[in-house]
C-alpha cells in the first residue's frame, strides 16, 4: 500500500467492519468529505458482514444472512437496491398478506387468539422492565408456538429477553420486501467504490496519543485521526480488540446486548412442482424448537429452512445432516414422507461459528435496552461505534446498521472539522 513503510499507514479515518453499518457510514463519508482517505477493514473475506448472499445454477440468489427489506418503503436500502442495478421484489411477506400453509379451522383461531393475546401484553406493559417469558399465560396450550415466533424475532429464548427492548422495536412504516439478487448481493455491491482491505483483523486500538490513533492488525500497523468500530457485540464483549486505555462501559454494553441466533438452511427441490411457490409454514404448532419454512420463495425450487434460539445452536452444533433431517421430519408431517427423497442442503449458514461475528442479530436482556445509547456514543470525539446493536428501535435490521453508519459519518466530519 502506498506509503506502508513499517511504520503504519496515515489514514483520515479507519472503519473497522465491512457490513451494512461500515459501508454505509464510508459511502456517506465519501459523499460529503470526498478530501478525506478512508479505509475500511475487514476480517473476514468478503464485503457484506451479516448480510451474504450465495448463488445457486439458474440465477437464483439465496441470503444466508438478512433477507427482508423490513419496512421498505422507508428502508434507505430499498432506494439503493435500484441505483446499484437492482431489483426489488414487492411479493407480500407471509405476515403481510402473504400466502400462508395453514388451516382455516377452529384450532387455527385459538392459536391465532393465543399469539395475539400475548402480544398485546407485551404492547401494554408498563413498569419495570422484565422478560419476554414473564409475560406467557401459565398453562397455555400455545406457549410453544409463541415461544418459537419469540426465539425468530430475538435469536434468543424468551427468559433472555427484554421487554421494554421488545416495545422500542420500530422498523418503519410499510411492508417487507426482498431484493431479487440478493440483500448480501446489494450491499457487497453498495461497497465496491470504498477503499477496502479484506481479511485483516484488527487486535488493538491504542489511542493514548492526542493527534493520532493506532490500530495494531495481523497485517500490521495503521494510525488514524479517527475510528469507526461496526464489529458484532459478541467481538465486542469477547475482548477481541483491545482498547488502551479500556473501554469497560461499551465491553459491558456489548456483552449485555448479545446476539441471538437465527441460521437458514436452503433445501434444493428435485421436483419444484411437489411444493406450492412463496408459501409459508410452521413446523409444528405446539413446541419452541421448530423451524419455520418458506416454500420456494420467489418460485426458486427451494426451501428456505429457519431456525432461532437454542435450537439453531443444536443444529449448528450437530451439522447440516442434521439440520437437514430434522427439517425433512417437519416438512414430511405436513406433505407426506416421500417429500424427503425430494429435498437435498443447498447452502446452510452457522453464524455462531462464524470467526469474526458469532450470531445473527443483538437483543437485550432485561434492564439492558438503554445500553444501546452507551454502546453508539462516542468516546473522546475519536473512537465511533455503529451498527444494528446500536441502533434504538431498529436493532438486528440491516437499515437499522445503515443509519447508524450515516449517523456516525456525520458525528466523525464534525469532530475531524473542530480538530483540523
Amino acid at each position: 500500500m502506498p506509503g506502508d513503510n513499517g511504520k503504519g499507514v496515515e489514514q483520515d479515518v479507519v472503519i473497522i467492519g465491512a457490513g451494512a453499518a461500515g459501508i454505509a457510514a464510508a459511502r456517506h463519508l465519501q459523499t460529503i468529505r470526498p478530501d478525506l482517505a478512508i479505509l475500511l477493514l475487514e476480517a473476514g473475506d468478503r464485503l457484506g458482514g451479516r448480510a451474504w448472499t450465495v448463488g445457486l445454477p439458474g440465477d437464483i440468489a439465496l441470503d444466508l444472512g438478512c433477507g427482508w427489506l423490513h419496512g421498505a418503503r422507508t428502508n434507505a436500502w430499498t432506494g439503493l437496491a435500484g441505483e446499484v442495478g437492482l431489483t426489488v421484489d414487492r411479493t407480500p411477506a407471509p405476515w403481510n398478506g402473504g400466502r400462508r400453509l395453514q388451516r382455516d379451522d377452529a384450532e387455527t383461531h385459538a392459536a391465532q387468539q393465543a399469539i395475539g393475546a400475548y402480544f398485546e401484553r407485551l404492547d401494554s406493559h408498563e413498569g419495570d422492565d422484565t422478560d419476554l417469558a414473564a409475560m406467557l399465560e401459565p398453562g397455555n396450550s400455545w406457549n410453544g408456538q409463541i415461544r418459537a415466533i419469540g426465539t425468530y424475532i430475538t435469536g434468543a429464548e424468551l427468559e433472555r429477553s427484554s421487554v421494554v427492548d421488545y416495545n422500542r422495536y420500530d422498523p418503519g412504516p410499510g411492508p417487507d420486501w426482498r431484493v431479487r439478487e440478493g440483500y448480501g448481493t446489494l450491499i457487497s455491491r453498495y461497497g465496491r467504490p470504498v477503499p477496502a482491505r479484506l481479511g485483516v483483523e484488527v487486535t488493538r486500538i491504542n489511542h493514548r496519543h492526542a493527534g493520532r490513533i493506532d490500530l495494531e492488525t495481523n497485517q500490521g500497523g495503521i494510525s488514524a485521526r479517527a475510528v469507526l468500530v461496526t464489529v458484532s457485540t459478541n467481538v465486542l464483549a469477547a475482548g477481541r480488540i483491545a482498547f488502551d486505555p479500556p473501554l469497560p462501559e461499551k465491553i459491558e454494553a456489548a456483552a449485555r446486548l448479545p446476539l441471538g441466533l437465527a441460521d437458514k438452511l436452503f433445501l434444493g427441490l428435485a421436483t419444484p412442482e411437489a411444493l406450492p411457490a412463496d408459501t409459508h409454514m410452521l413446523g409444528s404448532t405446539s413446541r419452541a424448537a421448530t423451524g419455520t419454512y418458506q416454500l420456494r420463495p420467489l418460485g426458486a425450487p427451494v426451501v428456505e429452512a429457519y431456525f432461532a434460539g437454542d435450537l439453531a445452536h443444536d443444529l449448528e452444533r450437530e451439522g447440516k445432516e442434521a439440520a437437514l433431517a430434522f427439517a425433512g421430519d417437519e416438512l414430511a408431517a405436513q406433505f407426506g414422507a416421500d417429500i424427503r427423497t425430494q429435498l437435498s442442503v443447498a447452502a446452510i449458514s452457522a453464524w455462531a461459528a462464524a470467526p469474526h461475528i458469532g450470531g445473527s442479530y443483538s437483543y437485550a436482556e432485561p434492564g439492558a435496552s438503554d445500553l444501546r445509547g452507551v454502546l453508539a456514543a462516542p468516546h473522546d470525539e475519536r473512537i465511533f461505534f455503529a451498527g444494528e446493536a446500536c441502533s434504538r428501535s431498529r436493532y438486528s435490521t440491516a437499515h437499522g446498521a445503515y443509519e447508524t453508519g450515516v449517523a456516525a459519518a456525520d458525528l466523525i466530519t464534525g469532530s475531524l472539522s473542530k480538530n483540523q
